[in-house]
């Protein structure tokens, strides 16, 4: 049976030039960074190394990169690191944050601390009104996503970020599925911090870097033994990333735009979910309304097509006033770089088999906006 994986949202696999990179490390390049023999010296300098090819693709300083073990670890160091050592104790966050900021957020709301949500629109857009209204009081953090992990919405960071200067407030950005689709320099841009993952551009799992600019007052986290083959494929996914970016992004907004256009002129009651435009260029979030995402998730699994989905009720679909009937219809397609016109028509012609069927074995009532 024919596979094709269209959940590069979740998990891309890792570039073979950046596994051909990485080998050495675990054969003979394999001494711990922190050593101070010939071993341990080699090791450092590939560390520093992958250090300076982060920190050009953001226009960083190398000793302003920190590896972690992901954008999990990167998110909960700056947040608990500003707002846990904060007078103020307060942390601002956008109301489509990834699970890894908002559950913390919950949880320093149980601890006493002070949390507020910005509105966004029905496209996912942060609202610069009510972001300007939460500034008016003084707050430890801004934390707002370059590009949401659901509906591939990308914000407005260069305005945000200049906002929270302009009130003293310091900003962070969790860009893990924006680099390389969106242009950053977090010197122009302004911006305090930013989270980064590997395993979303062709690198390797369980490694990631937060950025912190110079002289921003965060307490630093004990870190353990590094990961010197992660951090070296990390690097050299990022370079990548970077050196291709313009011709894949270009190539997979085509397709993307190739995939809506064929499934809205095919099926009734079909839904984009987010911007049309102002999404990352491989993201497609489209309600099937009256199939249950799950129920939709199962049955492409079955007939070879991996795609995501979110919870029953997406905190983002949510907080973008979607309707629940669609948020639990929710089915996210992002295509990984080698996604072919050929995949997306096999796409299509499966689904044309299966939306009249599951519609009619769901028992749920297809939803008819603005009927």
């Amino acid at each position: 049976m024919r596979k094709l994986y269209m959940d590069a949202a979740a998990a891309t696999p890792i570039n073979a030039e950046v596994l051909q990179g990485m080998l050495p490390y675990f054969t003979t390049e394999f001494g711990n960074a922190e050593s101070v023999h010939n071993f341990g010296r080699d090791a450092k300098k590939s560390v520093e190394n992958a250090k300076k090819q982060v920190a050009k693709a953001i226009n960083a300083d190398p000793s302003e990169i920190h590896f972690t073990s992901g954008a999990t670890e990167a998110n909960r160091w700056v947040i608990n690191g500003m707002v846990r050592n904060s007078e103020s104790h307060r942390v601002i966050v956008s109301a489509i944050e990834h699970p890894s900021i908002h559950e913390l957020c919950m949880k320093l709301r149980k601890d006493g601390y002070t949390v507020d949500f910005i509105e966004v629109d029905r496209n996912g857009v942060v609202s610069m009104s009510d972001l300007v209204a939460k500034l008016s009081k003084p707050a430890a953090l801004v934390s707002v996503i370059t590009a949401n992990h659901e509906v591939g919405t990308i914000q407005y960071v260069h305005t945000i970020a200049q906002m929270c200067r302009k009130y003293g407030v310091p900003f962070h950005t969790d860009a893990s599925l924006a680099i390389g689709s969106v242009h950053i320099d977090v010197k122009e841009m302004q911006i305090d911090a930013l989270s980064l993952s590997s395993h979303k551009i062709y690198g390797p799992k369980g490694v990631g870097a937060l950025y912190i600019r110079s002289g921003l007052p965060i307490s630093k986290v004990q870190s353990g033994t590094l990961n010197v083959p992660g951090i070296v494929g990390f690097g050299n996914a990022v370079e990548i990333t970077m050196r291709d970016a313009s011709t894949n992004n270009s190539r997979l907004k085509a397709l993307r735009d190739y995939m809506v256009r064929e499934i809205e002129s095919k099926f009734d009651y079909i839904y984009l979910n987010g911007s049309k435009t102002q999404r990352l260029p491989n993201n497609i979030n489209l309600s099937f309304s009256g199939i249950p995402s799950e129920m939709m998730l199962v049955t492409l699994d079955m007939e070879g097509i991996t795609v995501g989905t979110g919870a029953d009720l997406s905190p983002t679909l949510d907080a973008m006033h979607t309707p629940p009937e669609l948020s639990r219809s929710a089915i996210r397609f992002t295509l990984l770089r080698g996604t072919t016109k050929d995949d997306i028509d096999f796409v299509i012609t499966k689904l044309q088999k299966l939306v009249k069927k599951l519609r009619s074995l769901s028992g749920v009532s297809v939803y008819k906006r603005g009927l």
